[in-house]
């Protein structure tokens, strides 16, 4: 079987993994969380950055450090992992969805629409004329490593008087290549910036995540909330309520030598999206969707859309695991869940086209050029 997505373990994991062993340092405390907090902050070129648990953990405390409460809402995406939008559950508060774009990202169109359209600006906040409820924040995600319209999204916000908070866990060093934030990563723009390093991402600490601030003074309320918000450390004081969410030592190890090759694991990336692109072109039956042109992108996860009629994703899918390539279909839409079928959601027209034509293929750092070219003669006879 060729893998959708499996980590690269080949620099040096083992090294610093067994160093934190032999050191005994294996849970929340130890250099290499510190060094991994560091070393992603000089690649990011930010000051602040809070290790987490996991991408969810990150966003849910960006939410909180938004003073997100039950009365409130967040406007969000419906085409995601279902991980962006459970956090704003977390503290009581509800999701509005947000279609798609052609890039699979929220359509900004659509959120200006809203806000003009839908909200009135009071001197408490921007409520929401249907609902009556304040709205406090927009999350946006850089579907599969793809620069969202955060130049955009950021005015728009700062027009509103509301947070944006960037969920980046799929984004890791997709930055901008022209324009106001030319040289600024995705998670770095908005208010709050979210990333991941799950298994499948583009750099693993096995589980993981990061928090990143637009005012890095409220990554320390953050790294408070993240250590079960303890005030008196031999006391045990607590005057908030905390959560386990801070990254163990050995997961910061995986990450330090992960961090190390990641610029080569988005050239390795970039290259095989390209050698995709081309072999897909023989065959009229699908296209790869495209990354911004105005930003590097990290080409985490390929996009392949089936456009022949004669075709449906799930036989395409099926077909592909005959000939013991994995693939997947892209998240069911979050506003049609069980949990969230009541929820408003404005105008969602172009998420399910796109959920109904589209597969992942392998993007492995380590497929190789003979694994995509048998990938696309399957795809050719189909």
């Amino acid at each position: 079987m060729i893998p959708l997505s499996v980590p690269h373990l080949k620099g040096n994991e083992i090294k610093y993994v067994t160093e934190a062993l032999q050191n005994g340092w294996v849970s929340t405390a130890g250099g290499y969380v510190t060094k991994f907090e560091k070393d992603m902050m000089a690649y990011l070129n930010i000051e602040g950055a809070v290790a987490c648990q996991s991408g969810t953990a990150a966003l849910h405390l960006a939410l909180r450090l938004s003073r997100v409460t039950e009365q409130d809402e967040v406007i969000v995406p419906t085409l995601t992992f279902i991980a962006a939008v459970n956090p704003v559950r977390y503290l009581g508060a509800q999701p509005i969805f947000m279609d798609c774009d052609e890039t699979l990202n929220i359509d900004c169109d659509k959120v200006e629409a809203f806000l003009k359209d839908h909200c009135k600006v009071t001197q408490k906040g921007l409520v929401n004329k249907l609902t009556k409820r304040f709205i406090k924040a927009v999350v946006v995600v850089h579907v599969f490593g793809n620069m969202a319209d955060v130049e955009r999204l950021y005015d728009l916000t700062q027009k509103y008087g509301i947070k944006l908070i960037e969920d980046a866990t799929e984004a890791l060093g997709t930055h901008y290549t022209e324009g106001r934030y030319t040289g600024r990563y995705a998670g770095t723009i908005g208010d709050f910036g979210a990333y991941s390093f799950n298994g499948n991402k583009i750099i693993t600490t096995g589980g993981g995540g990061m928090l990143v601030a637009r005012e890095p003074r409220l990554l320390d309320e953050g790294k408070y909330l993240s250590a079960q918000a303890k005030d008196d450390q031999l006391y045990y004081i607590h005057n908030q309520i905390g959560y386990n969410y801070r990254m163990t030592n050995l997961q910061a190890a995986l990450g330090v030598a992960q961090l190390e090759v990641l610029e080569n694991f988005i050239v390795a990336k970039i290259k095989n999206y390209h050698f995709y692109e081309g072999q897909i072109k023989k065959s009229s039956g699908f296209k790869l969707l495209r990354y911004n042109p105005k930003a590097r992108n990290n080409h985490w996860f390929y996009a392949l859309y089936i456009q022949k009629e004669t075709l449906t994703r799930d036989v395409v899918l099926e077909k592909l695991k005959e000939k013991q390539v994995e693939t997947r279909p892209i998240w069911q839409l979050i506003h049609t869940q069980k949990m969230y079928v009541k929820n408003q959601a404005y105008c969602i027209e172009k998420a399910p086209q796109y959920v109904k034509h589209i597969l992942n293929i392998p993007c492995s750092v380590n497929l190789t050029i003979e694994e995509i070219a048998y990938i696309t003669g399957v795809l050719e006879q189909l």
